[in-house]
């Protein structure tokens, strides 16, 4: 059986609306290494979908039952380079040595894909799968950590999100050893995180609040977005991540959107009427968004937009800023008719 094709039934009811086709069309680039859309699907619960820089390959987080449960039985789905499947289930727990959980969200250092797996961050070989670190946290609010994601600074240190104790937890990949940067109230269940690609700044999101939090190396919290009284954006962030202009991306779990905020702080909607769109990343080399559907058992692969500074605040975008359509026609100049 084909596992990846550009459209799958569980999809079908919820992409049948015809507004979801017309913001999903603006999502889609003509040119793409991996071709415009690729959809993978026999997952069960897929939480994080990640690409790896090095090899260039694509991982895949399946939960497989109960999110906080140590059942030993999610797995990590493999991806070659153009997006076609390489292994469904290429780390699996209970299988040889592997233990693992409910993997949840992902980072790649070198050729280490480090996962958080319930209150352990686990760490397995890229090329064979094999495990090479396991590194349990102990809360000193709720007892058992529960992490939720996990990033790379650039600069030797993974930040791990603990959402129900509202804290992020820093490793030290020389010393391997954890410690806590900040544990703080307004993190509001910190659910995705990572790292701006020009501050070097740690991004959260929060799952309780729906709000943006910005969160120093030092562990000073900053809040970047929340909602206001008039106004209820966001409801339960669960990813985040930047393209390679600065754009950051956010997932809302529950609202199925996805939103993207320019350099200068415009929030648009790319993707609505999405079944629970999850930890989403960039790949930042094809520039393509990488969302996991956790209800729907399936992952998207999509194109982004290549942005332009041509036009004006003032002026709407077209579709053929977006590649469907060629450009209209520019009014003649003005002056006498030529004969």
């Amino acid at each position: 059986m084909n596992r990846i094709s550009s459209v799958i039934p569980s999809l079908r009811r919820v992409f049948s609306h015809p507004a979801a086709w017309l913001t999903l069309s603006l999502f889609v680039a003509i040119v793409s290494p991996v071709g415009a859309q690729i959809t993978v699907t026999e997952l069960q619960s897929p939480y994080s979908f990640v690409n790896d820089p090095i090899e260039k390959n694509y991982f895949i987080t399946s939960v497989n039952g109960e999110a906080e449960t140590a059942d030993n039985n999610g797995f990590i789905t493999k991806l070659n380079p153009n997006g076609k499947l390489l292994n469904l289930k290429f780390i699996q727990g209970g299988k040889d040595d592997v233990t693992l959980h409910a993997p949840k969200g992902m980072a790649l250092v070198e050729h280490i894909l480090y996962v958080a797996d319930l209150d352990t961050l686990r760490g397995f070989d890229t090329t064979t799968g094999k495990p090479v670190l396991a590194h349990t946290i102990r809360s000193s609010a709720t007892g058992q950590a529960s992490l939720s994601d996990v990033t790379f600074d650039g600069k030797g240190y993974l930040y791990c999100s603990d959402q129900k104790a509202n804290t992020i937890y820093r490793f030290d990949l020389a010393t391997q050893t954890f410690s806590v940067l900040v544990t703080d109230r307004s993190l509001a269940g910190p659910s995705g995180l990572a790292i701006h690609p020009k501050s070097g700044q740690i991004i959260a999101v929060s799952w309780e609040k729906g709000k943006i939090s910005e969160v120093s190396p030092e562990g000073v919290v900053t809040e970047l977005f929340s909602n206001g009284f008039f106004s209820n954006r966001f409801q339960n962030l669960r990813g985040v991540d930047f393209d390679r202009w600065g754009n950051m991306y956010v997932s809302d779990f529950t609202t199925g959107k996805v939103w993207r905020m320019s350099w200068d702080k415009r929030f648009q909607v790319i993707a609505e009427f999405l079944p629970s769109p999850g930890d989403l990343s960039i790949d930042r080399a094809n520039n393509l968004i990488l969302v996991p559907y956790e209800l729907a058992h399936a992952a998207e692969m999509n194109g982004l937009e290549t942005p332009t500074s041509a036009k004006s605040k003032q002026e709407k975008r077209t579709l053929a800023d977006y590649g469907f359509i060629p450009p209209p026609p520019k009014p003649a100049p003005e002056g006498p008719e030529k004969k």
